[in-house]
């Protein structure tokens, strides 16, 4: 490579790093900074000694003819970011860096009505409409997902989830599927996997509370294992607990009294003192008042209640404004 440009040269920097002063770099950068510098990382894969020497020649590191070729990759980009933001903030990141270098001449269907957008993949296979859906921002891909009849729209679920490396001629079939309905240009065409669990669960975090429910049953009925890794991962009402203090009134500030004592009925007690606790003092006292005086109600209502709270959550983790931490990061005893 002749020249680099900044994010390239940033890349091959950190690929030289050891690896704790690599995570410590990408933890200072925001996340669209990780994104270009670990798209930078996976398009290299391993450059050759004068590249890395001249890349890394303001650095104090740089030894002529004695630097050992740095190695790029997907594997190394995940595990940078992995170390970095966590695991599941992670493979977020590398399912937008994926779909962005796989698919963005898919953009345009972003703009579309999901419903019609819905009807225009109607009659395609589950695998080509969860190809298509991948390469969606989330919440386009959810209300597509939601305008699909069952049990196309559990097929279409596994089909993302399962979704391997997609190969050349299966993208070359849906850019020609699309182009005759639509007239767009050919899709780019990748050996990128943009599928996956994480996608899905992204998905379906974005989606209401009904289609969650109903999804999720379904899946459970075709493939147990696979449900429960998806339900692991999803963002619950009892995720509050593992919030920071901060966090937590983050989220409980915009929730409605009423809705906060109908999504306290019968919950358990550590759930309970998070949410008592990261109220103001005068909120808990309308709060207390608004429980005592409220008398049976349904367990839909409830659920609902708890949906509101946890669609929440989920938009605050979204936008990076709140941080949930995942099982694997910490254990809570109830």
């Amino acid at each position: 490579m002749s020249t680099l440009s900044g994010s390239q040269t940033a890349a091959v920097v950190i690929m030289n790093l050891d690896r704790s002063r690599a995570v410590e770099v990408m933890k200072h950068l925001t996340e669209g900074e990780a994104e270009e510098i670990a798209a930078e990382i996976i398009r290299m894969r391993r450059l050759d000694t004068a590249t890395t020497a001249r890349a890394l020649r303001d650095f104090h590191r740089i030894a002529s003819g004695r630097i050992a070729p740095g190695r790029g990759g997907r594997d190394v980009a995940a595990g940078l970011l992995e170390a970095s933001f966590g695991a599941e903030r992670a493979a977020g990141v590398l399912t937008r860096v994926s779909s962005t270098m796989a698919g963005t001449s898919l953009d345009f269907l972003n703009a579309a009505d999901p419903a019609q957008l819905a009807t225009l993949l109607d009659g395609e296979l589950p695998q080509t409409i969860a190809l298509v859906l991948a390469h969606l921002r989330t919440n386009n891909a959810a209300e597509v997902l939601a305008a699909l009849p069952d049990p196309l729209r559990t097929d279409v679920a596994q089909s993302i989830a399962t979704m391997g490396t997609a190969t050349q001629e299966a993208i070359a079939v849906v850019a020609e599927t699309l182009r005759t309905r639509t007239g767009v240009f050919a899709l780019r065409e990748s050996s990128e996997a943009v599928g996956g669990v994480q996608p899905l669960v992204e998905i379906i975090n974005r989606s209401d509370a009904a289609i969650e429910k109903a999804l999720l049953a379904s899946l459970e009925d075709r493939d147990t294992a696979l449900a429960e890794d998806i339900r692991s991962r999803m963002v619950t009402f009892a995720d509050i607990v593992k919030l920071e203090d901060r966090d937590a009134q983050r989220v409980l500030r915009g929730v409605d009294i009423r809705t906060l004592a109908m999504a306290l009925k019968g919950v358990n007690q550590a759930i309970a003192e998070v949410i008592r606790k990261n109220v103001s003092e005068r909120n808990r006292e309308v709060l207390d008042d608004e429980i005592r005086i409220m008398g049976p109600v349904r367990m839909s209502q409830i659920e609902e209640a708890r949906a509101e709270i946890v669609r929440t959550i989920r938009a605050l983790a979204s936008e990076g404004e709140i941080t949930v931490h995942r099982t694997d990061e910490d254990e809570y005893v109830y």
